[in-house]
């Protein structure tokens, strides 16, 4: 083994969660209000949408990981298939995207843990979860594994007991289901992209996984499918409860949703969950970290893997502080945004490496989508967006000058 491997320790059921642990918390409690703002009643018409271009890359992802199963996703595949620059574009937009996601989900954690919370005190909250969540990944991603298990279980039951408040309460009336311009369903379903992107994180951790052929084209679609029925089940609920204009203004959606003696235990539920996909997360961009830097691509010294816990632990050093600054200095609805840029590039990347495959209608269909749902996201999203890469794309372009 080289020493920069990393040994495979995840099994299916481990998977599973992960993935589920990155999904469910970046979704219900943090995108459903944005995306209401943007597309009112057509909520459920942008859920839909997000969810086909979801499946599409998800089946891209795992056909690829199990004939490329290493640490850092499309970033391997887009290097393998399509080219040295695709692959780094692809490992630029997920690390820069993905951290925004992280920042997103601390900022979370933070509102839902203290709401009454002044400023100074939230960033300091907010630098202390990250350093929590990367104190327990650096000892080991079985260790990751099993916390993600539990917090994605309590989140659940959470979940379900909100859901039932939810169905026996009244009803806020007005059309459930509408089509408020193609415009505001487009950039609904960008933003609820954010909320089913976190299957890449079974992708990111290939060389973790045991059997990756077998287990990750596997995971994947349980992962998402049993997201897709836990968002939908809310989406209604929350529609039906509240109302489209309720929803959108609402910082704490479910928790407004449902009797006040259960809310306090809704918001500990949120903020747990988001606790379980910045956990992912960080585990995500790591890989990723350390894969760009094996091939020089990041500074070479984050390559390296910690002889006794097995994990990329400068490399999650590193994220763990970047994130820690974003928290403490950017908004939630930005962090969102531009994240969605970001990983919707990376999974354009993966469609397109996925067309070098045998049967490629999932492949175009999720092409077209990514590229369609990234440029219907807000305007300072899609600009700030494109700047990072064509940051990134100007530093490939000098270090190759260089060499």
């Amino acid at each position: 083994m080289r020493p920069t491997a990393l040994n495979r320790r995840l099994g299916l059921a481990d998977a599973v969660f992960l993935g589920l642990g990155s999904m469910i918390g970046a979704g219900v409690f943090a995108a459903f209000a944005p995306a209401a703002r943007a597309a009112g009643a057509g909520l459920l018409i942008a859920l839909v949408v997000a969810a086909v271009v979801a499946y599409c890359n998800a089946m891209s992802s795992a056909r690829l990981a199990a004939i490329h199963p290493e640490s850092g996703g499309t970033y391997v595949y887009g290097r393998e298939r399509l080219g040295e620059f695709w692959g780094y574009l692809a490992g630029w937009g997920f690390v820069t995207g993905k951290t925004a996601s992280c920042a997103a989900m601390t900022l979370t954690v933070v509102a839902y843990a203290a709401p009454g919370l002044g400023q100074p005190w939230r960033s300091v909250l907010a630098v202390a979860v990250v350093a929590a969540l990367t104190a327990v990944n650096y000892f080991g991603v079985h260790r990751s594994a099993l916390a993600t298990r539990v917090i994605v279980s309590c989140t659940l039951l959470v979940l379900t007991a909100a859901g039932v408040a939810m169905a026996a309460g009244p009803s806020a009336g007005g059309p459930l289901v509408a089509w408020p311009g193609g415009g505001g369903v487009l950039e609904a379903a960008g933003l609820l992209f954010f909320a089913f992107a976190g299957y890449a994180r079974l992708a990111t951790l290939g060389e973790e996984v045991r059997d990756p052929a077998r287990t990750i084209p596997r995971a994947i679609p349980l992962a998402l499918g049993i997201t897709l029925v836990v968002y939908a089940a809310l989406a209604v609920l929350l529609l039906v409860r509240l109302g489209p204009a309720a929803l959108a203004a609402s910082p704490d959606p479910i928790a407004a949703a449902v009797p006040g003696w259960l809310a306090p235990v809704v918001r500990a539920g949120a903020a747990l969950a988001a606790l379980g996909s910045l956990l992912a997360l960080i585990l995500g961009v790591s890989r990723t970290t350390l894969a760009m830097s094996r091939d020089g691509h990041l500074p070479r010294f984050l390559a390296a893997v910690h002889p006794r816990y097995q994990v990329p632990h400068r490399a999650e050093l590193a994220v763990g502080l970047v994130v820690a600054v974003l928290a403490a200095s950017i908004d939630l609805r930005s962090a969102i945004g531009f994240s969605s840029f970001a990983v919707l590039t990376y999974y354009a990347i993966a469609n397109a490496a996925a067309l070098t495959l045998p049967g490629k209608v999932r492949a175009v269909v999720g092409l077209a989508g990514c590229v369609v749902l990234a440029f219907s996201l807000p305007l300072p999203s899609v600009l700030a967006g494109c700047a990072a890469l064509l940051l990134g794309a100007s530093a490939y372009g000098v270090r190759r000058f260089r060499r």
